[in-house]
């Protein structure tokens, strides 16, 4: 193993661990950090929210390099400890292995084009996928449990508490699968 990946490796065990920790209010939140209803698919203003799927975002795709996401405008420096950012799309952040685009991790208001946002209730997952996986977090974690929806070597991952969908990831399956069994984070 690489000392890079060594250290990305690292990095997420340390931000899935952190961000498990405490209580999150069920459902998606404001900026404020306060609890709010759950919005039906079509009743947020047009541009609200933004459409993730399994080949990425609009001017983003899975297997995109960060120079050629540089180059184009899309990507910019990181703000924060975690790296670099995808420029105008605050909703989803980028995880980079061997310089190529394999994940992105969703937060509120992004969702999946069959609708799946933060606060979708797992029921509903099996009814908008056709194979879905389920994967169970370790025992005695504070980590979340898994649905994988798996299309060729794209898939959605779906953590979750047991009622409602808390974190979205999407990208190539087998990078989703290693991050739910890694116990990794954003970061």
């Amino acid at each position: 193993m690489k000392l890079r990946q060594f250290v990305f490796i690292a990095a997420l065990l340390t931000a899935a661990s952190i961000a498990g920790s405490g209580v999150r209010p069920q459902g998606p939140v404001d900026e404020a950090g306060d609890h709010r209803p759950r919005d039906p698919l079509g009743t947020r203003p047009a541009g609200v929210d933004e459409v993730v799927g399994l080949d990425g975002l609009r001017d983003v795709e899975f297997g995109d390099t960060e120079q050629e996401l540089t180059r184009r405008g899309a990507l910019s420096p990181g703000a924060d400890a975690c790296g670099p950012a995808l420029a105008g799309h605050g909703a989803a952040s980028p995880i980079f292995v061997d310089d190529r685009l394999v994940l992105l991790w969703l937060d509120d208001p992004a969702r999946t084009p069959e609708g799946v946002t933060v606060g979708t209730p797992v029921a509903e997952i099996a009814s908008r996928y056709r194979s879905v996986s389920r994967l169970d977090a370790p025992r005695q974690t504070h980590r979340f449990d898994g649905l994988l929806a798996r299309r060729g070597d794209r898939a959605y991952l779906f953590l979750h508490d047991g009622r409602t969908v808390r974190k979205i990831i999407v990208g190539y399956a087998d990078w989703a699968r290693r991050l739910f069994a890694e116990g990794h984070g954003p970061c």
